[in-house]
């Protein structure tokens, strides 16, 4: 790498998580696992599956117990944990983090900064994929994971729209209803939006009408962000 260069690495369950450093600019990109060799890299982690070939070093890798996620089970998902950390070290304030990737989790951290439980469930590729693989009628996805929602129609003639608008409104629907019963609670805690499917989840959070929508705030690199402030580059 030359000097101002830096990659830092997260390695999901179907997607890797990027972030490129040059000089002041850093840039966040997702995609599918890569063959052979990898670039250097300043830090990584990983919740999915490592390939051999990646020769990952194991030095740089940051493991479970170095995220200072307070009172973190030793079976917490490593991305869980650095997205919690890095929402209540933003906002020290309580926080639910919902982290849209191949599994939604939802991860509630207090207002000291400890982790209090979450929720886990399928995410919107996963849904696809097991509606096409269970029955004999329903297509598989396309090639892109989420779709954009602003192009599908409410209500969907065909049955690919109709699974993925039914499936992208349906965890809009169970985000919408852990905000509010987080909020009945803790009237300030903070939504936070994070992950590969994040966007396209966004803006069916933000619909008319809807008084909690609009208080999801998108990160769209939260766990790339609190790999990079644990294990920092130096400066360019």
């Amino acid at each position: 790498m030359g000097r101002g260069e830096a990659r830092w690495l997260l390695i999901g369950n179907s997607r890797w998580h990027w972030a490129e450093r040059c000089g002041e600019r850093v840039a966040f990109h997702h995609g599918p696992p890569l063959e052979g060799p990898l670039p250097p890299l300043q830090a990584w982690a990983a919740v999915g599956a490592i390939p051999p070939a990646a020769e990952l070093p194991n030095e740089r890798r940051l493991r479970l117990d170095q995220v200072p996620l307070r009172e973190s089970p030793p079976w917490l998902g490593i991305d869980r944990a650095l997205v919690g950390w890095q929402a209540w070290q933003r906002w020290r304030a309580p926080v639910l983090v919902a982290d849209a990737g191949t599994v939604l989790s939802l991860t509630w951290v207090d207002g000291e900064g400890r982790f209090r439980g979450g929720r886990l469930m399928a995410g919107a590729g996963l849904q696809w994929r097991a509606m096409a693989a269970g029955t004999n009628g329903l297509p598989p996805p396309g090639a892109s994971a989420v779709v954009d929602p602003s192009g599908l129609a409410l209500w969907p003639t065909t049955t690919a729209e109709a699974m993925e608008v039914g499936v992208l409104r349906g965890l809009a629907a169970a985000l919408s209803a852990a905000a509010e019963e987080r909020r009945a609670h803790e009237p300030g805690c903070r939504l936070v939006l994070t992950g590969g499917d994040g966007e396209a989840l966004h803006p069916l959070l933000a619909l008319p009408g809807d008084p909690l929508g609009s208080a999801w705030e998108l990160c769209p690199g939260l766990g790339l962000e609190a790999l990079m402030g644990l294990r920092p580059a130096p400066d360019p």
